[in-house]
Parts: C-alpha cells; sequence; structure tokens
C-alpha cells in the first residue's frame, strides 16, 4: 500500500538486478509511522471491509477483469486511510473497460467529496484473504512525481490480523524502477529498488510475488527473479491476505515520492490479476 510499504532477501543475486535503498535510520522510522498511523486509521474506519469472521481464505483463480465480479472484488469507497495518502478512496475511480481494470486519480468531487482530502482515486480489493502462493498481475503504472501505482497483499486490524503486507510499488517519478517492501506485524522498512529496464508507464508488463511457507519471498518481472527475501532481515509475514491495487499521491513524503503537483487526471491499468495457491 501503499508508504508503508507499504508497499529483501537475498539469494545471492547479481548486483545488477538489485540495489538496496539506503536511508537513513529517521527517515525509515518516519514512513514507518507515518504509513502505520494513515493505514491504522484509516482501514479501521473503512466502511466497506467485510469483517473478519466474513473473510475467507481464498483458493487459485485468474481474473482477467473482463467485468467486475463483485464475488471476488470491491471498490474502497468514502473514505482515506489520511496521513501520507492524499486522496479519499472512490469507487467512481475504477472502472472495467475493455479487459481492464482502471484505477483514476483526479480532484473530482473534491474535497466534500473525498472524505475532506483535495484528491480522489480508486483502490481495488478482494473480499477472502489468500495466503501462500504466487500473486501476478499485468499492470501499467501511471506516472508523474508525488505518485505511487501498487500491487500488494496486505492483512491488518480490519481483519482481526496483525498488519503484514508484501509490496510491488512503481513510483511516478521514476517509473524505470520499482520497489519492494514486506510488513511483519507492522515493522517494514524492508525496501529494495529495482532497475527494470523499461518505463512500466509506457507499455503493460508482468509482475509476481512469490511468497513461501517458512521460506523466502521471491518478486519476478516478466518473469525473471529479480529480488529475494529470506528473513535476514527481519521476520517474514505468516497472515492470510487480501490482494489489493491502488493508486494515490503523497504528501509530506517528498523526500521518498517527489512533490506532488495536479495538472490533470493520471491513470493506472490492470490487465489481468492471478494467484496460485502454494
Amino acid at each position: 500500500m501503499r508508504v508503508r510499504r507499504g508497499r529483501a532477501h537475498a539469494r545471492s543475486l547479481a548486483p545488477s538486478l538489485a540495489r538496496s535503498l539506503a536511508p537513513s535510520l529517521a527517515r525509515s522510522l518516519a514512513l514507518s509511522l507515518a504509513l502505520s498511523l494513515g493505514l491504522l486509521l484509516g482501514l479501521a474506519a473503512a466502511p466497506g471491509l467485510a469483517p473478519p469472521a466474513q473473510a475467507a481464505v481464498g483458493g487459485s483463480f485468474t481474473d482477467n477483469f473482463d467485468r467486475h465480479d463483485g464475488g471476488r472484488w470491491h471498490m474502497a469507497d468514502g473514505w482515506t486511510n489520511g496521513g501520507m495518502f492524499n486522496a479519499g478512496w472512490r469507487a467512481d475511480h475504477v472502472w472495467h473497460n475493455g479487459g481492464v481494470v482502471g484505477l483514476n486519480l483526479n480532484d473530482s468531487p473534491c474535497p466534500g467529496g473525498c472524505s475532506g482530502r483535495p484528491y480522489a482515486s480508486g483502490e481495488y480489493r478482494t473480499n477472502d484473504l489468500y495466503s501462500y502462493g504466487r500473486y501476478e498481475v499485468r499492470m501499467k503504472a501511471a506516472s508523474g512525481s508525488g505518485i505511487v501505482t501498487s500491487f500488494f497483499t496486505y492483512t491488518g486490524p480490519s481483519d482481526g490480523q496483525p498488519w503484514d503486507e508484501i509490496d510491488v510499488e512503481i513510483l511516478g517519478r521514476n517509473t524505470r524502477q520499482m520497489q519492494t517492501n514486506y510488513f511483519t506485524s507492522g515493522v517494514g522498512g524492508h525496501e529494495t529498488v529495482i532497475d527494470l529496464g523499461f518505463d512500466a508507464a509506457a507499455s503493460y508488463h508482468d509482475y509476481a510475488i512469490e511468497w513461501w511457507r517458512g521460506g523466502t519471498i521471491n518478486w519476478f518481472v516478466d518473469g525473471r527473479l529479480v529480488h529475494q527475501e529470506n528473513g535476514s532481515r527481519g521476520p517474514l509475514p505468516t497472515h492470510p491476505q487480501r490482494i489489493m491495487m491502488n493508486l494515490w499521491p503523497g504528501t509530506g513524503v517528498d523526500s521518498w515520492l517527489g512533490p506532488f503537483t495536479y495538472a490533470g487526471q493520471r491513470t493506472a491499468t490492470y490487465d489481468w490479476v492471478r494467484y496460485t495457491q502454494y
């Protein structure tokens, strides 16, 4: 998600595949605290989340997004994460057309209809939780300083569980890179930046998270392993999580995302999502 993140472990990977971020301890702690506050307050207030008793653990699926499947997905609506997330979530900012899902970021109808925020955007999330397996998406990111396009897994107090999360994030300030991260019981700070070798906002590409029970988290781009976490930097997530996608502008985190200046609508699109249970 997303900040957080939300949104490495290592088998020895070639240095050219990945480089670790080297933020100061103060910056890392500040981001984690801001994310924690925004997510915990915002998600706790979210009216559209299923209560823990209704959140089943789902099995393998592929969704080509030919239509909205309300049995599998819902749109966040009528609330905001707060903190560094400078947008309110609106269901009408998530759309289906031509076999893709789109998330729009704009200033309509803000601030009155945007939970008090100056911008509105879309977030799409599963109704069920999913455990160990391979999470895949084909997506095209939005570009522009100050924004984040994401594909991630998340659970937390709204599901009656600790905050666990695994992230793929494309920062709009440089869409030739991808940032990975994970949170376990609310502890993040495991960011790694991957040089993609292409512009993620120019065309669709495949991104995957492979989460192994008691073992590793692997990140893939177009079928190529680009990063691995093995728990050496902190325990890995263990709780089933929702599959989520969102697009959002940041505030107060210019050193990370770059400054955001609204210059018209931005859109991120997703061609398909697949989950394979392990």
